[in-house]
């Protein structure tokens, strides 16, 4: 059943009845063939469907709606989105497969290929320089390799594992908490943009709709729904993260953790989840190998076209000391020590390689590459 142009104000008008949801929905198409049916049935027929109360059947007939669906639909062309239902072709497939897939998703960018596995990369807000660059690492190791990778578009791992998708020319696929018209966080705008030129942004929530805590927990199970697997980069034992792993083990999808520092808390999360029997994964090929050789083109290498540039040039001393660097922050006396070099040397030198890009500097006099 294709969504045709002129029925669109139907589709997306039941959507809009309060209390009506997905399932039954699902139940009023299913019995009456299509939305505008609905609308021109009696409320006596609408409360013969499984699911469907008198209150509900009367809101659906008396076209009580919590908004506008005109000037939803307006609102939706003016932002360049678009809805497809459950119904239409370019549904996600394995969306499909889950409890209570939602039936109207608003997208932004380009369909969806029904031919392309996903794998869901997610984790931390306010992750460790490591965490990023894990993430951003396996998004890019995931596209080199033919996989598209899902996420949430929040601030630090979701954001970075967008990045390496899109570094790795692949298809990304951001899934919102909000409506299609708010970028949350609004420091997250030129990802936006890219990842609609690139790939595609949806939700199931309406127009306007604010980033509230309440919408993630329902947006994590269409991360996990639209995905083969979800691996957890940096996640806390109340992470939202956990969440979506959850989702995932409910909906038959394999769960992946990246394993930190027993020192960190933000890595708490991604222990339990290995002890709980996620597998351990340290870059996309240990994700890949858990499929077999159907997903992917898992015998792709990195070319030099996409392979991540090495770092420039450097001097003797630089050199030493980018040895002594890892993605975990290291403090500079550590370095001093373990450089044998004099501590004015070792703060000018790091400071010619921040210029350089090749190190950062974090609070506390941390360094890490």
């Amino acid at each position: 059943m294709r969504i045709h142009v002129a029925d669109t104000y139907y589709w997306l008008a039941l959507s809009m009845v309060s209390g009506l949801g997905n399932a039954g929905y699902r139940s009023l198409i299913e019995s009456f063939g299509d939305p505008e049916a609905v609308f021109e049935a009696r409320v006596s027929d609408l409360m013969k469907v499984d699911g469907i109360r008198e209150n509900i059947a009367k809101k659906i007939a008396d076209r009580e709606f919590a908004a506008d669906p005109e000037t939803e639909l307006k609102n939706l062309k003016k932002h360049g989105g678009r809805i497809i239902t459950y119904w239409d072709p370019s549904y996600p497939l394995l969306l499909r497969e889950i409890p209570s897939p939602p039936i109207i998703l608003y997208i932004k960018g380009i369909d969806i290929p029904g031919d392309l596995d996903f794998v869901a990369v997610v984790g931390s807000r306010n992750p460790t320089q490591y965490g990023l660059k894990a993430a951003e690492l396996i998004g890019f190791g995931l596209a080199s390799r033919g996989v598209g990778v899902v996420s949430g578009m929040a601030r630090g791992i979701d954001s970075a594992a967008h990045r390496g998708c899109l570094r790795g020319k692949g298809f990304t696929v951001a899934v919102l908490g909000t409506g299609i018209d708010v970028v949350y966080p609004a420091s997250n705008r030129k990802l936006f943009d890219r990842i609609v030129e690139n790939g595609a942004v949806i939700t199931e929530f309406p127009m306007g709709s604010p980033p509230e805590p309440k919408h993630f927990p329902i947006r994590n199970r269409i991360i996990s729904g639209l995905s083969r697997g979800v691996v957890v980069v940096e996640a806390t034992k109340k992470s939202g993260s956990l969440i979506t792993a959850s989702f995932a083990l409910d909906q038959d999808r394999e769960v992946f953790a990246v394993p930190g520092s027993i020192g960190s808390f933000k890595s708490t999360g991604t222990h339990h989840l290995i002890k709980q029997g996620a597998k351990l994964v340290e870059n996309a090929d240990d994700v890949l190998e858990e499929f077999g050789p159907g997903l992917g083109n898992q015998g792709a290498v990195l070319t030099q076209e996409n392979e991540p540039p090495p770092p420039p040039d450097l001097e003797p001393e630089e050199a030493r000391i980018y040895d002594l660097l890892s993605d975990y922050p290291t403090h500079i006396d550590h370095i001093v020590r373990e450089a044998d070099m004099e501590p004015g040397e070792v703060l000018s030198t790091l400071m010619k390689m921040e210029l350089k890009g090749i190190v950062t500097q974090l609070a506390g006099k941390m360094f890490v590459r």
